[in-house]
């Protein structure tokens, strides 16, 4: 009997082994396949349709990264000029966004998480992401926010993170996975642009010392053929410089400090085939800036999956948008044939997309913004080599070199075009409506004396 049980517990033991070393393996396997197709998308209120998920699924991501207001918690009170609840104007007397409880904010997740358009994807790719405004839990806010930590339960919850991950328990939801074989891996850098982030206007810290830390430690690591860092807010362009005072839009633009920093930690790292993802802006669209690194630092901004400017005004004002957006000074946007409207931005749901072709020669990479219906409407094509220190670019025509300006630095007068449009059409119609007014009057005016006089 003693030798059944004991060739019994070997037999368990050597099951066991087996059990440990295929798991061992699967998992490995799974960090080390070939990654060649990534979406990314914010903004998907959870209360709205959300057809978007169908041509996510057909493009058929092996990784979808979540840029952040992955669902709508904050409660957005209506515009009132006037009444006991004023939310706009100079007599505004309560705040147009108030906190969700977090029974409110759980629910809203539920709904989020069990989408079945979401719940596709969710069987077919690797899912992660960071967090925006909305889902921090109130719109524009930063490290005053008293609950933050509750909603980092919520939201790491949502991405299904292990209980044991560090996230958990760190301040922030910063992170980082490397995905591929040794030779073809790809780094993906997610940011915490809210938990310590100082106000805006204050020109203080969007990530905090913490977390500079751990971004230098990152980018300095183990190398990787392409890194991808994932901002929440757009990093390289910067349109409040040119939409203000009309409206101003979060940006690492609107922090020049940090934003300098970051550009110089990426420089200082000699890391190559480094590029941003971003949303926020209810628009997609594709920037680029040659002269933070020796490379051109790509940011492909798709916002949002639900959200997007053009969804707020009837159809045939859209022109109207377009217009403006082509207006609108921009010195680091990609203006190319592949857009589908003249200022190549966006304004209806989107979603990003990097296709990378390990087997070409040499390595290709294609950024896109795509429509609802899977469609290019912006796209970029670059390589490897393009994004590598040691390549020389040749100037342009002029002997300078593209995408260099920054916005703030452009000259006053075309800074401020859409804001002195925006005045000089105000005051037409004022003038138009002061004229029409005065003639109904002058009119009026003769009636009654033609009046008196019959």
């Amino acid at each position: 009997m003693a030798l059944v049980k004991m060739m019994m517990m070997m037999m368990m033991m050597i099951a066991i082994a087996l059990l440990f070393t295929f798991s061992f393996s699967f998992s490995v396997a799974a960090e080390e396949a070939l990654v060649s197709r990534i979406a990314f998308g914010s903004c998907a209120n959870q209360s709205s349709p959300q057809p978007i998920w169908d041509a996510i699924v057909d493009f058929k991501p092996q990784v979808f990264i979540w840029l952040g207001d992955n669902i709508y918690g904050d409660i957005r009170r209506p515009f009132k000029l006037f009444g006991n609840e004023r939310t706009i104007g100079p007599w505004k007397n309560v705040p147009r966004f108030v906190p969700s409880s977090e029974d409110e904010m759980q629910s809203k997740y539920n709904i989020a998480k069990t989408n079945r358009g979401y719940t596709r994807l969710r069987h077919i790719a690797k899912v992660i992401g960071t967090w925006d405004d909305h889902d921090y839990g109130l719109n524009d806010a930063g490290k005053e926010f008293k609950l933050k930590d509750t909603n980092q339960r919520l939201m790491l919850d949502f991405l299904d993170e292990p209980h044991g991950s560090p996230r958990r328990k760190q301040a922030g939801v910063y992170a980082s996975y490397t995905f591929g074989p040794e030779g073809r891996r790809i780094k993906v850098i997610l940011l915490d642009t809210r938990y310590h982030r100082d106000p805006l206007r204050s020109d203080g810290t969007i990530l905090g010392d913490a977390q500079w830390t751990w971004l230098n430690k990152e980018l300095n690591g183990p190398p990787s053929e392409i890194t991808i860092i994932a901002s929440s807010i757009q990093v390289v362009s910067n349109l409040s410089a040119c939409t203000g005072p009309l409206f101003y839009m979060e940006s690492w633009g609107r922090f020049p400090r940090e934003r300098k920093r970051l550009f110089n930690l990426i420089s200082n790292s000699k890391r190559d085939g480094v590029f941003f993802i971003s949303g926020d802006v209810h628009f997609g669209e594709i920037t680029r800036y040659d002269c933070a690194t020796a490379y051109p630092l790509y940011d492909i901004t798709s916002s949002g999956l639900t959200q997007a400017v053009e969804k707020v005004i009837p159809s045939f004002l859209h022109f109207v948008l377009r217009f403006l957006a082509w207006v609108t000074p921009t010195t680091m946007r990609v203006i190319n044939s592949t857009c589908k409207h003249r200022s190549c931005t966006y304004g209806q749901p989107n979603f990003g997309a990097i296709q990378v072709n390990w087997d070409a020669n040499p390595v290709k990479l294609r950024f896109e913004v795509r429509g609802v219906s899977g469609e290019a409407v912006n796209s970029v094509t670059t390589s490897l080599p393009e994004l590598e220190a040691s390549k020389k670019r040749k100037p342009d025509i002029k002997g300078k070199q593209q995408y260099c300006s920054l916005e703030v630095d452009l000259p006053w007068l075309v800074r401020h075009r859409l804001a002195i449009l925006f005045t000089f059409s105000v005051a037409v119609v004022i003038v138009v409506q002061v004229g029409v007014l005065y003639m109904a009057i002058s009119l009026m005016v003769k009636c009654l004396r033609k009046c008196k006089l019959d």
